[in-house]
């Protein structure tokens, strides 16, 4: 079993209701999440206290967590001259370090306290992003720099809590960490025979099929 990461802090947080800036209107979200130090349960389809908003798109069970990885805020806080960008600002659970999208892989099984994960998917970066930090572009931003996020579905539960180590049980899939399953969905790695692959492995979930099979069909490739 082998050590990869830390799960550096815990974020969660509840639907509520924030005013749109510069609008007469509001949006409803759970983005807003905050850090919590107690030890928390991880449930088959979420982290205790953490509720969506939008369960249409969101909390599905392949999405019960959403990691972020801690080495992107310096670079987020440099890049949009905002030190207030810091852990849980892109609405996730678990920040972590020594992991990121370049070295998971969808399908690895993790041990993380009690708990045991399976990663999933990449998030899909949407407009609530932007809307968190009110920066127009902030959502393309993050879907060109690949500082994506992934999601996981929860094998086991059991308590979790800042601070702990990551183990890495299983990786059946090393062909496919989460960079490279961005850089297909979005346009950066031009590869037929990689993306017809990946749409066969049985880890692939919504939407990423659908993003795939597009992506390609605009360049004539499927």
């Amino acid at each position: 079993m082998q050590a990869i990461g830390i799960l550096e802090s815990i974020q969660v947080g509840v639907p509520q209701t924030y005013p749109l800036k510069g609008a007469s209107a509001t949006w409803d979200t759970s983005f807003f999440r905050i850090p919590v130090a107690a030890p928390r349960m991880v449930f088959r389809t979420h982290l205790d206290g953490n509720y969506q908003a939008d369960t249409k798109h969101h909390g599905l069970s392949y999405q019960a967590i959403l990691f972020y990885a801690a080495e992107h805020y310096p670079h987020w806080q440099k890049e949009l001259n905002n030190p207030a960008i810091n852990a849980g600002g892109f609405g996730e659970n678990f920040t972590v370090s020594g992991i990121s999208e370049a070295n998971i892989c969808a399908g690895d099984i993790l041990e993380i306290g009690e708990a045991k994960v399976q990663i999933s998917v990449p998030r899909y970066p949407c407009w609530k992003i932007a809307k968190r930090w009110n920066i127009e572009n902030l959502t393309d931003l993050v879907a060109a720099t690949g500082r994506t996020g992934w999601y996981c579905s929860v094998l086991q539960e059991g308590m979790v809590q800042p601070k702990i180590p990551i183990y890495l049980l299983e990786r059946p899939y090393p062909q496919w960490p989460i960079a490279l399953i961005n850089d297909l969905g979005h346009g950066r790695f031009a590869d037929i025979a990689a993306a017809q692959e990946l749409l066969h492995c049985p880890i692939l979930q919504d939407p990423w099929p659908e993003i795939i099979t597009k992506k390609f069909k605009n360049i004539h490739l499927l």
